[in-house]
């Protein structure tokens, strides 16, 4: 089948973890024989078409906007207008498939405009974010899922804790949405024998201390103040001879006063962006990942972990205990408490043997349920089962 793809991210365009989702599941669907064209944003000197893994890739220019609302609006005109001419010379299309509220506006057009089928992926929600909706903007965000999500033949949420969630905020029935997890390239992390990793990781730390590290956005959600308050007691236990690494693009500057107030700025590594490549690097020679969220619709940052065969310390929120089995692939931390979270840390840190026995667990579960193979025949199972629920019935 032919399947149109909305998405606001793509690399090189990374923002989070959508650009990663759809860039590692879609080559894996062409494999299974569909044909896909992905419409996303452009991004420096990137092509506005290539063929990316058996990938149409188009990117659309968006026109400059006062604020980032604003610019969403834009963004959909743009992708609204490319997706009809594509609909119109390359169609018929079997499928719409949007990837979160960002992208609605243009999903939702074109599925009444040519009557084609709409499936949307919520990655997370504006409610889960914020526990609860508060203000004006977070009421806006909200309401754009809510008809994203009225809108589409079937929802597809990415662990048991996002189902659940879009049935309390959004009262989505169940039968109306598949759990499919996020999955993870493994080959990535393998170590290059021709690099030189020691001189590499020399850049973070001595070779006598320990590095745990962070990666991801530089957000209230994903818990960091949490885990800096946690590395001011690891670092008291083991005397100082570690390392913090938070890595993420992203204003960090009051995250690093944090680190000056608690007195352990020295310890502390902000690197800002680091290239994929680096980061694949980097993730094979740390000690411990450490992922301290306060919201986390799935954590695929700890997937990537496993991958790299480096122990992770999770939170006990939203997916991250689908996961992460406690004291099995990795432990699970109480949300929002430094305490239990560097407990975990210095477990993994005074313990190799045990993190080594986490690691092997952990990378054993990565082609048995996070592989990308199976979860893109999932996904091509929602696919079928909406095409054959449309072509029963005569839409007005």
């Amino acid at each position: 089948m032919k399947v149109l793809v909305l998405s606001w991210e793509f690399p090189p365009r990374i923002v989070g973890g959508i650009a990663r989702h759809v860039a590692e599941l879609y080559p894996e669907i062409v494999k299974l024989g569909h044909e896909i064209h992905l419409i996303t944003v452009e991004s420096g000197q990137s092509p506005p078409y290539e063929l990316v893994d058996g990938v149409h890739v188009y990117r659309v220019a968006v026109s400059e906007a006062n604020d980032f609302f604003q610019w969403i609006v834009q963004m959909n005109n743009s992708m609204g207008h490319h997706g009809g001419q594509l609909i119109q010379n390359k169609g018929p299309f079997d499928l719409i498939h949007a990837h979160d509220w960002l992208v609605g506006d243009a999903a939702i057009a074109l599925k009444h405009l040519f009557k084609i089928p709409l499936i949307a992926t919520i990655h997370a929600t504006e409610y889960g974010r914020y526990n609860g909706i508060h203000n004006d903007t977070q009421r806006y965000i909200a309401n754009k899922e809510r008809v994203l999500i009225y809108n589409s033949w079937r929802v597809i949420v990415c662990s048991d804790y996002m189902r659940d969630e879009l049935r309390r905020a959004f009262e989505t029935p169940t039968d109306k949405m598949d759990v499919i997890y996020n999955g993870i390239r493994a080959e990535k992390k393998r170590k290059d024998p021709d690099f030189d990793y020691l001189a590499f990781r020399r850049q973070f730390a001595l070779d006598h201390e320990k590095i745990i590290y962070y990666v991801g956005r530089m957000t209230r959600e994903k818990g960091i103040s949490i885990l800096l308050q946690a590395a001011a007691k690891v670092l008291w236990e083991l005397e100082g001879n570690v390392k913090v690494v938070i890595i993420g693009g992203g204003n960090s500057e009051h995250l690093q006063t944090e680190a000056h107030e608690l007195k352990i700025a020295d310890r502390c590594c902000f690197t800002g962006f680091m290239s994929d490549e680096d980061l694949d690097r980097f993730q094979t020679i740390a000690d411990c990942a450490v992922f301290p969220s306060l919201y986390e619709p799935f954590g695929i940052v700890a997937l990537e972990s496993f991958a790299a065969r480096v122990p992770v310390v999770v939170s006990s929120t939203g997916g991250l205990p689908e996961v992460v089995h406690d004291q099995q692939t990795g432990i699970v931390a109480e949300v929002n408490n430094p305490d239990s979270l560097a407990s975990g840390i210095l477990k993994i840190l005074r313990n190799p043997d045990y993190g080594q026995q986490l690691v092997e667990k952990a990378y054993k579960e990565l082609a048995l349920r996070f592989g990308w193979p199976g979860l893109a025949k999932q996904t091509g199972d929602v696919y079928q089962v909406v095409c054959q629920e449309r072509s029963q019935i005569h839409w007005e």
